[in-house]
């Protein structure tokens, strides 16, 4: 059964270039602002203290799970 919170094709996209970014993260203020805004909401994304987003553990799961479709 399917118990993950369903993402959004804007916010899936958002989520795989969080992943790319790694540690350097995404500035606020680009388009997908509010995706990463909802993606930290959901504990798959934090914003630091500079304002840059960078993927969480549990994001990086997800992101192997869903987009890059390994176990």
């Amino acid at each position: 059964m399917w118990d993950q919170p369903y993402l959004e094709t804007c916010c899936r996209s958002a989520l795989h270039r969080l992943s790319l970014s790694e540690q350097a993260g995404r500035p606020a203020g680009l388009p997908d602002t509010p995706c990463l805004e909802r993606l930290a909401g959901m504990g798959l994304a934090l914003q630091r203290d500079d304002g840059r987003f960078v993927i969480s553990a549990t994001g990086t799961k997800r992101h192997c799970s869903e987009i890059m479709k390994r176990p």
